[in-house]
């Protein structure tokens, strides 16, 4: 299954001189100490620390680079799950112009929120910049940093279902839910087998099996079925954090209300260390069901008359809970569906497409490229691998470490995404006026002339206008920006080239052609947004040179943002690439 595959789309301003380097671009410049420098701590210090924490501290290699792993390393550097298991590598390789991807000078493996909590107090201390991974996916590098401690919290990884939570604090009589208990270092997939596979539940995570939870939730955290189900942040419901002071706290909307709020949407790693969260757990529908196809247009005319036919019909047919994921437009005339849905049979989705492939059918001038195809299946078994390979279905490959638990499976279309250079990458929400019969021609156009400077999608569960009363009510007690609630869609615009890791094999970084598409996106980027002019970013998947990032990732709730900030980390111990400051 094509899912989320990486660097579809991006936005990019102005470029930047080549010469600068990555620590140009990194806030808290000067609040750290760097090795060499009067107070760096000794060998002696990090040797105290180790003793600590338990001698869970441990210098972070690049394994491509040692000796002792290289072989091994050869074997599974294609596989997410096993760069996520090194400490010294990140998912995404470098960003042109912005980082690359460097172990840092110590790395904590944490096995509890008092490892943590001990962690932070003595950088603090000592002065030592604190990088935070989980999954290891943050675009913007949130993740990497040379020079730094940081804590990986992998092997923290839990998840555990519970009937009638009620939140620390809740007020006598507070009437339970069903929640899962997810340990900070648990990817998506492990809560979607424990919840889904195995619970019979249904979790709002993320479409990237290997992503963190913990992260994904900080960001705002969107799935295929946000419309659906709602945010990462908007099912939260309960957080332990470790604060900047080294205090682990249990927060909620009764305790430490303020820093909870900042925790769902706020960014990741500017607030403290987050080490469990609970989950809100939903009915799991009984169907899930894939559509997919190509459209291709003859004339110029004809495409766009093709994308204002797919937009009036997602408008009408389309855009509510039960749909979601993506269109993709192409600068050949081509409209891609890479669609979800949920809670319909196959008869009713069938129904919802049909308006649309008589449209098409009745007018000469399209093809279906790539026929029109639907698949529906229990969603049960949506993230079962056992189920797959039973099934001879493609869609996902197991992690093939040996010894890794069996279910652990990322679709076929992310394997691309490892170790990847990125050359642009960014976002805008699309606000619903759009829609409006009197725009529709007017969105089309600016899509049509956008994508022959850069192919990009429309990810539709990325915006929830469409969404029920219930979703969009939890969703405004987020910190993301409220523009996301009137946004039918999340425009993104994207490119890359393959794995750049240091020591791979006939790794090459072509900056020529990095600094060609940049500029191909910035292109697309400038002339779609002329419609959406302003327009907010989605935080985890924006633009690591974004312009007044501050109001484009959270809107309205900035100063409330900065508030939480000056409370519980007034020193700036947590600091990340356009976080709250």
């Amino acid at each position: 299954m094509d899912r989320r595959t990486l660097l579809k789309t991006a936005l990019v301003l102005p470029l930047l001189p080549l010469a600068m380097k990555v620590d140009a671009f990194v806030t808290g410049e000067g609040r750290w100490l760097k090795p060499g420098a009067a107070g760096w701590p000794t060998d002696a210090d990090w040797e105290a620390l180790n003793r600590l924490v338990g001698g869970r501290l441990s210098i972070p290699k690049n394994p491509l680079l040692d000796p002792a792993t290289r072989e091994q390393a050869l074997a599974h550097i294609g596989n997410q799950f096993y760069v996520g298991d090194q400490p010294g590598l990140t998912q995404t390789g470098a960003w042109y112009r912005a980082w690359t991807s460097t172990p840092s000078t110590r790395v904590l493996a944490a096995e509890s929120a008092q490892d943590i909590a001990t962690a932070v107090t003595w950088a603090r201390q000592h002065r030592v910049r604190l990088v935070i991974k989980g999954g290891g996916h943050s675009y913007l590098g949130a993740s990497n940093a040379a020079d730094s401690l940081l804590i990986w919290t992998r092997r923290m990884n839990s998840v555990d279902l519970a009937d009638g939570f009620v939140p620390q604090g809740a007020k006598a009589g507070t009437a339970g839910v069903p929640v899962a208990h997810v340990g900070a270092g648990a990817m998506w997939i492990d809560a979607y087998h424990a919840v889904t596979t195995m619970g019979g539940r249904y979790i709002q995570g993320g479409g990237c099996t290997t992503v963190g939870c913990a992260g994904f939730t900080n960001g705002g955290g969107f799935g295929s079925l946000s419309k659906g189900f709602g945010t990462g942040a908007s099912n939260l419901l309960e957080a332990e954090v470790v604060t900047a002071d080294g205090k682990v706290r249990v927060v909620n909307a009764f305790q430490d209300p303020e820093l909870f709020w900042a925790l769902k949407g706020g960014g990741g790693g500017s607030f403290g260390v987050i080490t469990r969260l609970t989950f809100r757990t939903h009915y799991l529908p009984q169907l899930v069901g894939i559509v997919r196809g190509s459209i291709t247009a003859d004339t110029d005319e004809a495409f766009t008359a093709l994308v204002a036919q797919v937009m009036r019909h997602f408008r009408d047919h389309l855009c509510n809970p039960n749909w979601g994921e993506q269109l993709e437009f192409h600068g050949d005339r081509r409209v891609d569906i890479r669609m979800l849905f949920q809670g319909l049979g196959e008869d009713q989705a069938q129904a919802a497409w049909q308006p649309l492939i008589d449209w098409v059918a009745a007018r000469k001038a399209y093809t279906w490229s790539d026929a029109f195809w639907m698949k529906s299946m229990p969603t049960r078994h949506f993230w079962d691998l056992n189920f797959f390979q039973e099934h001879g279905l493609k869609w996902a490959v197991p992690d093939n470490q040996p010894g890794t638990p069996a279910y652990r499976m990322v679709w076929a279309g992310d394997q691309e995404q490892v170790g990847a250079y990125i050359h642009a990458y960014t976002s805008a929400w699309l606000p619903s006026r759009l829609l409006k019969e009197g725009n529709v021609g007017t969105l089309a156009t600016a899509i049509v002339e956008a994508s022959r400077s850069q192919g990009f999608a429309l990810h539709f569960n990325k915006g929830l206008y469409g969404a029920s009363d219930e979703t969009l009510a939890r969703a405004r007690d987020t910190a993301m920006n409220p523009e996301v609630l009137d946004a039918f869609a999340l425009a993104i615009i994207a490119t890359g080239g393959p794995a750049v890791f240091e020591g791979l094999p006939d790794a090459h970084r072509d900056d020529v052609k990095a600094q060609r598409n940049e500029e191909n996106v910035r292109k697309a980027y400038a002339r779609l947004t002329q419609v959406a002019p302003g327009a907010g970013a989605y935080f985890s998947e924006s633009d690591f040179f974004q312009k007044d990032y501050k109001k484009a990732y959270w809107g309205t709730n900035v100063a409330r943002l900065a508030a939480a900030k000056r409370t519980y980390d007034p020193d700036g111990t947590f600091t990340v690439r356009n976080g709250i400051a």
